[in-house]
């Protein structure tokens, strides 16, 4: 009988391996898929793609064992050959070819041109052809950056002592409330799609007293910009016994500082393929919202319309305010209105109209909604009432603050949008996987 231990070695290499010159003049194989075919009559250069980047190998009439014309683009292969040093080639090194064995053919043509920087199409034919134009190494770059901020979300928070949960995304209502549900039927009951994991983040800080969550929520908003989504991955995370809601944010910046530098250090390939720069965050400005709204109505001569939130304009307005005055990329913008807040947000002791909560801007738009939550259960049942609520379908919620609570509070972040706005894209579905939008159900 045979065993799996888990330890079996594979004998095909990484493009890394091979760029550290430590097989230079060794035979090595290789897989990939065939990203482009230079065809320059007796000698061929066939680019392989993998996940770490391209690779250029050369094929050699009399020497390859293979004839040039079987190969085709997007051919998944496996070939051997000698490293070589070559300056001309992308990264200094490329492989002589000796064999090439096809894994798989394509059965058409590639509909767009995967293999150029631009593929010079729209975003619409982008994402009708998502499973495609991802294969583009700058399209992948993006998400491989993406994946660098949720790593550096987890393991930063888990430095900090948060243990990470796991909350259902289908329940009998939402927590923010409002009409922006998804409802579906649920074994002949009324069921709506998870807008949020607010009170399942809020009963687990009275498990773990420091918790976080990575996972998609859902908004039945019928917003048509390039800034909403109605399906996005939120980045959320709640602690208890905080002294204050700059708690949060000094957590918040920590985790900024700390997925920058990751960035900068693991993934600086890509963020070189992007030509991005990666924004200051060695320390955060704050502002209160209605300071906000008058420094920008007074120096861009606005009218303040709306006292009580911020128009996009305000948000993009905020941002350049920072960037101008105090050469910041991120502002906090703190102690929004009450009544635009939710019920659970604590109002502010010293002016009951304001709550201890905040929006993170980076570059003008809003990234991050937190803030300080409230944990007495009697002053959480007088707002409820004040708000003309009712505790109906909320009892497992109340029941933890019945039970006691430590003061707590958390934020969320939109994944897409601080992906979109560190690599400076103007549509947050140029860095959405498989967008879901007011229009768009596949793929």
């Amino acid at each position: 009988m045979e065993y799996l231990t888990g330890k079996t070695e594979k004998k095909t290499l990484g493009i890394q391996d091979i760029l550290a010159g430590e097989y230079e003049g060794k035979e090595v194989t290789v897989n990939g898929a065939v990203h482009k075919i230079r065809d320059m009559g007796d000698v061929a250069f066939v680019v392989l793609r993998k996940s770490e980047g391209l690779l250029q190998t050369v094929y050699e009439d009399g020497v390859t064992d293979i004839s040039l014309k079987e190969l085709q683009e997007e051919d998944t292969v496996c070939v051997t050959g000698v490293v070589a040093k070559e300056e001309r080639a992308p990264h200094g090194f490329e492989i002589r070819l000796r064999t090439v064995t096809i894994l798989s053919k394509p059965t058409e043509p590639m509909p767009i041109a995967i293999n150029k920087w631009k593929m010079n199409t729209s975003l619409e034919t982008k994402l009708d052809l998502r499973p495609l134009s991802l294969r583009n190494v700058k399209e992948r770059a993006k998400f491989r950056i993406q994946e660098g901020i949720i790593r550096g979300f987890r393991d930063f928070l888990h430095e900090q002592g948060f243990t990470e949960i796991h909350s259902p995304k289908i329940g009998a209502r939402g927590a923010e409330g409002g009409a922006n549900l998804f409802r579906l039927e649920y074994f002949h009951k009324h069921a709506v799609l998870a807008q949020s994991p607010q009170f399942y983040k809020q009963m687990m800080v009275g498990v773990f007293d420091r918790v976080f969550e990575a996972a998609p929520v859902f908004r039945a908003e019928k917003h048509n910009t390039k800034r909403h989504l109605n399906e996005y991955t939120s980045l959320d995370f709640e602690m208890g016994y905080i002294d204050s809601f700059e708690d949060i944010m000094e957590m918040e910046t920590g985790f900024l500082q700390y997925t920058m530098e990751l960035l900068q250090k693991e993934y600086k390939k890509e963020l070189d393929l992007l030509k991005v720069t990666l924004p200051k965050v060695d320390k955060i400005p704050q502002v209160r919202f209605d300071k906000a709204k008058e420094l920008v109505a007074e120096k861009y001569n606005r009218t303040i319309r709306n006292p009580f939130d911020l128009e996009p304009e305000e948000e993009a307005l905020i941002g350049q305010y920072f960037k101008e005055e105090m050469d910041a990329d991120f502002v906090f913008v703190t102690h929004y209105p009450s009544k635009k807040r939710p019920f659970y947000a604590m109002d502010d002791p010293e002016d009951t109209t304001y709550t201890l909560s905040f929006d993170l801007l980076f570059h003008g738009l809003e990234i991050t909604t937190g803030g300080q939550r409230i944990h007495d259960y009697q002053t959480l049942v007088d707002k409820i009432a004040d708000r003309g609520m009712t505790q109906e379908g909320m009892e497992q919620y109340m029941m933890i603050f019945k039970h006691g609570m430590p003061p707590h509070g958390g934020l969320g972040i939109g994944m897409e949008r601080l992906t979109m706005k560190l690599l400076g894209e103007e549509n947050v579905r140029e860095t959405t996987l498989f967008p879901r939008d007011l229009n768009r159900l596949e793929p």
